[in-house]
């Protein structure tokens, strides 16, 4: 029974072993016929390391692009992150084959092939996406055209002019060079001219919009040789409404919120103190605000500063105008009682007087001047007004001078406050006209000009 089963054993296994052998064997003569006329046949004698038409002329490569996203422009790096898809094309005469269909190759077989060394110079940062396998295409066409795509993530310089902040348009580019071959290896092109960057028009931005587009060939000129280039230039118009309705209007707000103290009484000196410190305060802490999204250290006056300052200064200015106010409330104040006071001595000096006058009616007192001054006097009068009728004869300057004076005087009366509530009436106009005009020559310049 043993040696039966011992037997019988033996025979599955026999069985078992020759159906794997024979299923292993048909698999691998399967991939063998089915591979050769691609790959294997295609890659004999192929030198990945030599570049098509190695002994002829250039390479010529033309490229595409497509816009996946634009994630992040940043004002403090001025740069700006893009997710971009592109598309190289080549022929090699060495990968053609037979018929009219293309093969679609695993990018991962990519080390197989000769590829361009295409780089983007201004990129800070980039990586290949590898999710889930390396982002790579690779399709070879019968007449060895290869297409050679792939999914990049980089984060690019851009050269911004800060001036016009918030209003201001920006122009960005995007570089594609040859690290290692120059012109007389490699040829780069665009394959449609503009209508090879495609996403830019239907790109939707945070902050901006795209304004225009276009494409150009050049070259880069090294050290080492004569580079082909090609460059992507694309304008940023920033959306300035953000900007009106988180900045402006504030500070708007607050310049009209300073003017309230002119038609608060001047006695008030806590209310119209208070507010002239809190919207100085105010005002101080969203010019800080604004510059947090904004390099620190750079030599640009932005367009935002401009008005910011300008609000401050209407707001400081308001604080300054009631301590101008003040200064000449309580100078009036002093002059008027200072004349109370005169006149209260004046008039207790008169009913002295009038008392004493009526308890000595016999005393007499010399209150006029002899009767012979006033002939002096006219003749004294009548001496300065023909020497007053001589001078501009004799002194043809002296009228010249006498109307500079009377200008001065005029100015300076301009300033002299006889009514203090004048002031808080000439600031009610004088600070909103002013205000208005300024704002109307600011939007005219930064929107227009």
């Amino acid at each position: 029974m043993s040696v039966r089963l011992h037997a019988l054993l033996t025979l599955c296994l026999t069985f078992t072993q020759g159906g794997c052998t024979y299923f292993n064997n048909h698999w691998g003569e399967w991939n063998d016929s089915q591979l050769q006329p691609t790959i294997q046949k295609l890659m004999k004698g192929y030198n990945r390391y030599l570049r098509p038409n190695f002994n002829g002329g250039p390479v010529e490569i033309g490229m595409s692009l497509d816009i996946a996203s634009i994630d992040a422009v940043s004002e403090i790096n001025m740069d700006y992150t893009a997710t971009i898809f592109l598309r190289q094309r080549w022929r090699d005469s060495r990968l053609v084959f037979p018929g009219n269909e293309s093969v679609s190759v695993d990018g991962r077989l990519v080390s197989l092939l000769w590829i361009p060394d295409t780089f983007i110079p201004d990129s800070k940062r980039s990586f290949l996406h590898d999710v889930t396998v390396e982002n790579r295409l690779i399709r070879i066409f019968s007449n060895g055209t290869v297409l050679y795509a792939l999914r990049i993530t980089a984060t690019i310089a851009c050269n911004m002019d800060l001036t016009k902040y918030p209003m201001d348009r920006q122009v960005c580019t995007l570089q594609l060079e040859s690290w290692g071959y120059n012109l007389q290896d490699v040829v780069f092109y665009w394959t449609r001219g503009n209508d090879s960057v495609k996403g830019l028009d239907i790109l939707r931005l945070a902050q901006y919009s795209v304004e225009s587009y276009y494409t150009s060939v050049s070259e880069a000129v090294y050290e080492t040789g004569q580079y082909p280039k090609l460059v992507l230039h694309f304008a940023l118009r920033r959306n300035v409404l953000f900007f009106i309705l988180e900045t402006y209007v504030p500070s708007i707000l607050l310049v009209v919120l300073s003017w309230v103290s002119f038609w608060i009484s001047q006695s008030s000196v806590p209310a119209r103190t208070c507010i002239g410190v809190t919207t100085v305060l105010t005002m101080t802490t969203l010019m800080m605000g604004a510059r947090t999204s904004l390099p620190n250290a750079n030599c640009f006056i932005k367009a935002i500063d401009v008005y910011l300052g300008i609000c401050f200064t209407f707001i400081f200015g308001a604080l300054v105008e009631y301590a101008y106010a003040h200064f000449y409330t309580v100078k009036h104040h002093t002059i008027e009682d200072l004349h109370r006071e005169l006149r209260r001595e004046l008039n207790e000096y008169n009913w002295n007087g009038s008392i004493l006058s009526s308890t000595q009616p016999n005393r007499s007192v010399e209150t006029f001047p002899p009767a012979e001054e006033p002939a002096d006097r006219q003749a004294d009068s009548g001496a300065r007004s023909d020497a007053g009728a001589e001078e501009p004869a004799s002194s043809g300057g002296a009228g010249g001078l006498q109307s500079v004076k009377d200008a001065s005087r005029r100015v300076a009366s301009v300033f002299v406050v006889e009514n203090p509530h004048d002031i808080d009436r000439r600031a009610r106009t004088v600070f909103p006209a002013a205000f208005l005009v300024i704002n109307v020559l600011y939007w005219l310049y930064y929107l227009f000009l």
